[in-house]
């Protein structure tokens, strides 16, 4: 554990000490090594707990989480080099800084087997993604958007910090091994319910639960790109995560709190994708096309099966990757044109041939093509909501056919159609933007070939 943690925050020094000239070099090469050292995280074992210190371990259901995150790491930081080209060196190093500090954070929150730390790491990684958003946001309505962003978070919190210590009152521990062996006590009272509530609000706001998923659109329409793909890749997850790791501890839960988090993901998963067919803005559709997939996966995580739990598992992967490559890919074409208006970017299917390529093969993988692990997971999760009750079929149904329509559609928008007279020279796509795409979908590609991997198994 600590042979990942030591080094990403060996980062930092590193940052700050590199000369000008080798800034990006040096901070990418470095953490491409640790990504590669992470992937060790993955082999699969039969103990329940790899790698266990005192207070982390990891488990078939953070082991593909963790290597996600520190996967996205290296992409980050290259996916902001052009952005940054004008700023001073020292802003630079603050900006890589920023990125690498939430590192550790989510490495922790993704890894421990107590309940306190976790908390305490979830909390953690709102802080930096604050000062990128409201630092480096390209609008002045970024500081409304870190406002929204903030206060969600923090209300939402505040109940699961006194859920968890109500808990460790009643249990006198709250260490996730020792907290499995207690007996649940099957009492439905309020008490019960209520903290099972606090529980699950927290995690339901970071994994945007629809009615509650204001706050995502807005950040990631503010953010620079590297902010929207680790929003989207991996504070997202934390959400799915947290509801996956607590719905587990937690006594069996009564109905009542399952069917309007039912409902209301799966009626979002429809309301969301029918919102991004409306979308002017390409960045707002990603976000809330992501909105509509982490409605799929808090559905299947709430109904506790075994086949939902893994396809939950597999969508929040293929997900990261997927609406992280798409935004990078938005990002490409806001810096051409600097607008992100579907109408002013349209047509650019001629001019970059290649980036087209990309697009057509991001949007396949995120309305789940067949070979890709995006089809496994959606069709497993939909196995299992419709197992629980056949009437979910006709939402999941409608969602999937929304999600192909505005996937299409944004495809047709940026690649087809008339070129706007007001392009009139697009700087070439450049190789680091190519190495960036090929990075997202080479894994997504290979998943497919041993998805259990990913599918976090043997719970």
């Amino acid at each position: 554990m600590l042979k990942i943690i030591i080094p990403t925050i060996m980062l930092l020094p590193m940052a700050l000490l590199s000369p000008p000239k080798f800034l990006w070099t040096n901070t990418t090469a470095h953490s491409l090594l640790i990504a590669s050292l992470s992937l060790q995280w993955l082999t699969p074992t039969y103990h329940p707990y790899k790698n266990l210190t005192q207070w982390t371990g990891i488990d078939q259901i953070s082991s593909p989480l963790l290597t996600l995150s520190c996967w996205l790491l290296p992409l980050m930081i290259m996916a902001s080099q052009n952005h940054l080209q004008h700023e001073p060196i020292a802003r630079k190093r603050i900006f890589i800084m920023t990125l690498i500090t939430i590192q550790p954070f989510i490495v922790l929150a993704f890894s421990t087997t107590e309940l306190m730390l976790f908390y305490i790491s979830f909390e953690a990684t709102l802080i930096p993604t604050l000062i990128l958003i409201t630092r480096w946001g390209n609008q002045p309505e970024r500081l409304s958007a870190g406002i929204y962003l903030l206060f969600y978070t923090l209300i939402s919190s505040l109940p699961l910090l006194v859920a968890i210590l109500h808990l460790h009152t009643q249990t006198g521990t709250l260490h996730l091994m020792i907290l499995k062996l207690t007996h649940p006590a099957l009492t439905t009272s309020w008490t019960n319910l209520l903290s099972s509530l606090a529980l699950l609000t927290a995690f339901m706001v970071k994994a945007p639960l629809y009615g509650l998923h204001l706050w995502l659109p807005k950040a990631h329409v503010e953010a620079p790109i590297a902010g929207s793909m680790l929003l989207a890749a991996l504070l997202l997850k934390l959400g799915g995560y947290g509801i996956m790791r607590l719905t587990m501890l937690m006594t069996p839960i009564s109905n009542n709190l399952h069917y309007p988090f039912l409902t209301l993901a799966l009626w979002g998963a429809l309301m969301t994708s029918s919102i991004c067919l409306r979308q002017t803005d390409l960045k707002s559709l990603i976000a809330y096309s992501s909105v509509s997939h982490m409605g799929l996966v808090i559905a299947a995580s709430m109904i506790q099966t075994h086949w939902s739990f893994s396809g939950a598992m597999i969508l929040m992967i293929s997900h990261g990757l997927t609406s992280s490559m798409l935004f990078c890919l938005a990002n490409t074409n806001y810096e051409r044109t600097h607008s992100r208006i579907l109408l002013l970017t349209r047509g650019l299917q001629p001019l970059l041939p290649l980036m087209a390529t990309w697009w057509l093969l991001a949007n396949l993988t995120n309305m789940a093509l067949p070979p890709t692990t995006n089809l496994m997971a959606e069709l497993t999760i939909m196995i299992a909501l419709f197992n629980w009750s056949a009437f979910t079929i006709i939402l999941t149904g409608v969602a999937t056919l929304l999600t192909a329509s505005y996937t299409l559609f944004m495809l047709l928008m940026t690649q087809r159609g008339v070129l706007p007279t007001h392009i009139t020279s697009v700087q070439n796509s450049s190789t680091r933007e190519h190495l960036l795409m090929t990075l997202h979908i080479i894994p997504l590609l290979l998943l497919i070939l041993k998805p259990e991997l990913i599918s976090g198994i043997p719970l």
